[in-house]
Order: structure tokens, then C-alpha cells, then sequence
């Protein structure tokens, strides 16, 4: 991976323009000149803390622009993919921090968040220094070294969607289970409830239909003693009908003799008993409409009461009797499936737990195997690295009662450094120079895997020189085959192993006046040979540093 680095109004470094290459790149300068403000200018693009004070003095705000050139499948670009971000070409983050405080973030022109870029950025670039070895800090990160080293990561990831199913499945028993638990509780009261509506067997449209029926045979009870009235005034002894008949047939007969004085009466009359006898008819009708039993009033009513009554009981509307009953019925139903339903989750919750520890079990014996062979494989580094009568221990406590997506162990990093002594973590054991180099150990063991495609070294060769220092070199140079490293160094025998020396250095600032800003240089063939001089000499460079410079050039493979 290539990185170009730029800044712009960072504490000492006024603009800077740097462009990374692959293999082993080295940083070296005067103790003061800016190595640690280049650092902290390229952990600020990575979502490192951003802070005011970082912007230099007279600038209103700093930038960082870090372009990072990786392949299409990268994890990074998976990252911004799933989080709405175009990755199209080059990744390009870009920090503007202001000097009340304030810092805003881009990725690829898009505005971010610090967490989406510090997410991003772990995939892309480690910066490994004294005090902040991420991959020996953080526990979590042990276990996904050693399953990196033992190319464990599809069983670790098989493992963990197991251990998803079994925990999903876990829930929907818990959740069905307390359904079913509700449902047991209101059995009984249910049972009845539904037993009560099978036995009144609401019908729709029920009530409406009863409340005219009822409405009627009352209005019919209020009316039927005139009705009967009616009907004897016209049908009873007290009857006009034949008095007007007989007067009729007496006037039909004279009217022959004196049709001119009787006609008009004789059709009144006949006219009036017509009227009379359709009223009859509709009196008849009348009364045999308004005849009802009593009884059925009665039972119309029972019927009316019993339906609004338990309308009001369940509290819905009567036309929704027939809807509850159904929907109690069906509750019914669902509590017996629920039960054969609740066997049936037991037992895939059985057969998840079964197959999860199954597979954990699994990678945990590799996991173990695998942790012997790491802990040989850095061992061997340890004694050229001065820590010959040190031990590096792959400590993997296996407990099914703990287990989780990762599994069921629990992988942490162990060191003794002296014979004789308990060993203990490494964060715990080791000092601030020997956690150092058994982080390089580690890196060299594992090689390309369980790292991101840059390594950044911060003076990781503090405090030893010598025939140690080379072997730092001659390490840093073997991981710089698979990856690509950085490195700020102090040590000469690590930057005469260098593909490309940079030179930290102050000087005039570019604006004028007294201040100072941060220039960084790549160097060629005779200022390095200059540098690496300087480095084994201090600050008088004579003639045998030089020479010393040149078989430092020209020794190492």
C-alpha cells in the first residue's frame, strides 16, 4: 500500500508533502526536529484525538490529507461501503482541526465522523510505540493474532454465526415461552369466556334486528286494545253495517219510483258501505299484525339483555361479539400449538447450543495447538533480539460457561523475563523496550497476517544499540516484504536497512521572521551515507564514522 501525506499549519510543520513507498521506510533526525508532530499529524487523519493545540501558532486551523492506494476488496472499503461512503479510487481522509477546538472529517469529499474514520483507519495503518502497542494492550486482539497465525478466521467466523444462531434462537424460546407462560395464566378465564359466547352464539346484525322486533311488538301491545275497538264498532253487535245495508235495499226499491229524489242517495250510501267494508278489512289486518304472543317479547327481550350484557362484560360493541368469539377460540388454539410450538424451540435452541460448542470445541483444540506453535515461532526471534532468557507464553483458558461469538477461550499473551520468575501478562511484565521487541517478535512470527498493510514503528529500537539494534533492522526489513513499514529510528544499523531514508529536520520558517517550521527530505545515496555518519558519531562526524556509515550501506542483505 502507498500512502501520501499531507499537511498544512500543524504545530511546527508549516506545509509538508510526503509520499510513502512500498518495502521499509526510515525517519530520522535531531532529537526536537518533528518526528513525533509527523506521527501525531498522521494518527490525526487516522481518527487519533484531535486537539487545538495541534494547529500552529498564527493559523486559524491545520489540515491532514492521508491517501492511502489499497486494493478493492479491502476491509476499509467494505467499512465506508456499508456506511454510505463512495470508494471509488484512492481512499482520502482528510482532518481539519481549528484551533477552538473544533475538528471536522472527510472521507473521499464526503463528511464523516471521527469513529467512522478511527474504524477505518485500524484496517489501514498500526502505529506501534513505546507505551501504545494496541496489539499487545488490547485482550481481544491476542485471540484474533493467534487465529490470524493459525489461519483460523473462517472457522472463528463459523464459530461465531453459530454462536448468533444459538443466541437468536435462545430469544425467540425466552419470548415465546413468556407468551405461552401470559397465555396459561388467562387458560381458564378464556376456556369460559369461550364457552360462555359458544352457548349465546352471537350473530352480526343481530342486535339491530331485535331492538325493531322488540320496538314493534311494544308499539303493537300499546295500540291493540283501540285496534279491538275499532273492529267491534265495526264488526260487533253495535255494528252500522246492516242497519245501513237494510236502509240501503228499502231506498234501492223505491228509488224505481222516484229515481230522480233517490239515486244520489242510494250511491251514498252504498259508497258508505264499501268504505266500511275496506275499513273492515284493514282493522282485520290490523289486529292480526298486532297480534303477537307475549312470550316472544319476552324471550326477544332475554335475548337483547343477554347480548349487551356481555357486550358490556368484554367491553366491545355487540356487533363485535362474533369477532371476539372468534379471536378467543383462535387464542385458544394458539396456547395448544404454543406448547407444541415451545417443544419445538427448546429443541432448536438444544440443537444450536449443540452445534455451536460442537464447532467451538473444534477451533478451541486449534486454537491450542496453534498457540504453541506461535509461541515457538517468536521465541525464535527472542534471542537476537537480547531477550535470549525471556519466554513468550500463549496462555488460552477454555470455559463452555463463558462462551461467546468468539467461542469458548479466552487467549491472552504471557511473558517471563527472567528465569526463575512468575510470568504474567505482557503488559504487566515487560518493560517499555522489551514490550517493544516482543511486539516485533510477534510481527515477524505472523508476517502479513492479523495486520494492517502498514506498520508505524515510534523509536521502537529506544535503549539498545549494537548487535540488537541490527536485529531490529534486519526485522523491520523482513516485515517491510509483506508489508509496508515506517519506522522513526534512532538506531543507524536500522536505517542503513532502509528502501527509503527521510530526514526530519528545522529550519526557517517559509512566511520569515523567527519562527521555525518542520522540513522533511528524502535523501539521496551521499546524504544518507552523511546521516548514518552523524548517527554513530553524535555531533562531531569524522572521517571513521563515515567509513563506518559506508560498510553499514553496504553490509546488510
Amino acid at each position: 500500500m502507498l500512502i501520501q501525506l499531507s499537511i498544512r499549519d500543524i504545530v511546527l510543520i508549516e506545509r509538508l508533502d510526503l509520499e510513502f513507498d512500498a518495502g521499509l521506510s526510515v525517519l530520522t533526525g535531531e532529537t526536537g526536529a518533528g518526528k513525533s508532530i509527523l506521527l501525531d499529524s498522521l494518527s490525526l487523519a487516522l481518527g487519533g484525538r484531535g486537539d487545538g493545540g495541534l494547529v500552529r501558532q498564527g493559523a486559524d486551523k491545520g489540515q491532514v490529507t492521508a491517501v492511502f492506494d489499497v486494493a478493492g476488496d479491502h476491509p476499509a472499503r467494505a467499512l465506508l461501503r456499508e456506511n454510505g461512503i463512495d470508494d471509488d479510487g484512492d481512499l482520502v481522509f482528510r482532518r481539519v482541526q481549528s484551533g477552538d477546538g473544533r475538528t471536522r472529517v472527510f472521507i473521499n469529499d464526503q463528511p464523516a465522523s471521527v469513529a467512522l474514520m478511527r474504524q477505518a483507519g485500524l484496517h489501514l495503518v498500526e502505529i506501534h510505540g513505546q507505551h501504545d502497542d494496541r496489539a499487545l494492550v488490547d485482550m481481544d486482539a491476542h485471540r484474533s493474532l493467534l487465529d490470524a497465525f493459525g489461519g483460523l478466521g473462517e472457522r472463528a467466523a463459523e464459530v461465531g454465526a453459530l454462536f448468533e444462531a444459538w443466541r437468536a434462537a435462545r430469544s425467540a424460546l425466552s419470548a415465546h415461552r413468556t407468551k405461552v407462560e401470559n397465555a396459561r395464566r388467562e387458560a381458564d378465564w378464556l376456556r369460559s369466556s369461550v364457552e360462555e359466547l359458544e352457548k349465546l352464539s352471537p350473530v352480526e346484525g343481530e342486535e339491530e334486528e331485535l331492538a325493531e322486533r322488540r320496538s314493534a311488538m311494544m308499539k303493537a301491545e300499546k295500540m291493540a286494545s283501540d285496534i279491538s275497538e275499532a273492529d267491534e264498532v265495526l264488526s260487533g253487535q253495535a255494528s252500522p253495517v246492516p242497519v245501513i245495508s237494510g236502509l240501503l235495499r228499502r231506498l234501492e226499491r223505491k228509488a224505481e219510483q222516484a229515481p230522480e229524489l233517490l239515486n244520489d242517495t242510494v250511491a251514498a250510501l252504498d259508497a258508505a258501505l264499501n268504505a266500511l267494508a275496506d275499513a273492515q278489512t284493514a282493522v282485520e289486518a290490523a289486529l292480526r299484525a298486532a297480534d303477537f304472543n307475549p312470550r316472544e317479547l319476552e324471550e326477544t327481550e332475554e335475548r337483547l339483555f343477554a347480548l349487551r350484557g356481555a357486550a358490556r362484560k368484554y367491553n366491545v360493541p355487540v356487533e363485535s361479539l362474533p369477532e371476539l368469539a372468534a379471536q378467543m377460540v383462535a387464542d385458544l388454539s394458539d396456547l395448544d400449538a404454543g406448547e407444541e410450538r415451545l417443544a419445538a424451540l427448546e429443541a432448536r435452541v438444544s440443537e444450536s447450543e449443540a452445534a455451536f460448542l460442537h464447532a467451538a470445541r473444534t477451533l478451541s483444540e486449534r486454537r491450542h495447538a496453534t498457540g504453541s506453535a506461535l509461541a515457538d515461532a517468536v521465541m525464535a526471534e527472542l534471542p537476537a533480539l537480547k531477550l535470549e532468557r525471556a519466554e513468550f507464553l500463549v496462555e488460552i483458558a477454555s470455559d463452555q460457561g463463558h462462551a461467546g461469538p468468539t467461542g469458548i477461550d479466552q487467549v491472552a499473551f504471557h511473558v517471563r523475563t527472567n528465569p526463575g520468575s512468575r510470568p504474567g501478562p505482557i503488559m504487566k511484565v515487560a518493560s517499555g523496550g522489551e514490550l517493544s521487541r516482543f511486539l516485533l517478535a510477534l510481527k515477524v512470527a505472523l508476517a502479513d497476517r492479523g495486520s494492517a498493510p502498514t506498520l508505524v514503528f515510534d523509536e521502537i529500537d529506544t535503549g539498545v544499540g549494537g548487535a540488537v539494534a541490527d536485529a531490529i533492522g534486519k526485522r523491520l526489513k523482513r516485515l517491510s516484504e509483506n508489508v509496508q513499514v515506517l519506522s522513526v529510528t534512532h538506531a543507524p544499523q536500522v536505517a542503513a536497512r532502509a528502501a527509503t531514508h527521510l530526514l526530519i529536520a528545522k529550519g526557517p520558517s517559509e512566511a520569515g521572521g523567527a519562527t521555525v517550521s518542520t522540513r522533511v527530505n528524502t535523501m539521496n545515496a551521499e546524504d544518507r551515507r552523511e546521516e548514518i555518519a552523524r548517527m554513530l558519531a553524535g555531533e562531531q562526524v569524522t572521517a571513521e564514522a563515515r567509513a563506518a556509515a559506508a560498510r553499514l550501506l553496504e553490509g546488510p542483505g
